[in-house]
């Protein structure tokens, strides 16, 4: 649990240093993909929750809207200029290239 809490709080480190304000929600079904390829649902489910959150205080989108979205998202509907987009913006956040288990 405590390995997962920390790819956790590494993860949104890296989201909120790839995006500082915000991660547009067009991004956001390309970026559930990128995850669901490296983390577990359950992981994939806490960044979600605390992007929502952040979301919500500007009042873009709801818990709800990620939800259904973590359901839809996959990278077979993005483009690979979209993957490229969303996958630089991780990148300049520190997100590494290899595995995410290593520090």
């Amino acid at each position: 649990m405590a390995d997962e809490l920390n790819v956790v709080t590494r993860v949104v480190s890296w989201l909120r240093a790839g995006y500082p304000t915000g991660v547009p929600q067009q991004d956001y079904v390309v970026l559930l993909g990128l995850l669901r390829r490296k983390l577990t649902e359950t992981e994939v489910k806490q960044i979600s929750a605390d992007l929502a959150m952040q979301a919500e205080l500007g009042g873009e989108i709801t818990t709800a809207d990620i939800e259904r979205m973590i359901g839809e998202a996959t990278l077979d509907t993005a483009s690979p200029e979209e993957i490229a987009r969303v996958s630089a913006r991780l990148a300049a956040g520190g997100w590494p290239l290899g595995d995410l288990d290593k520090d």
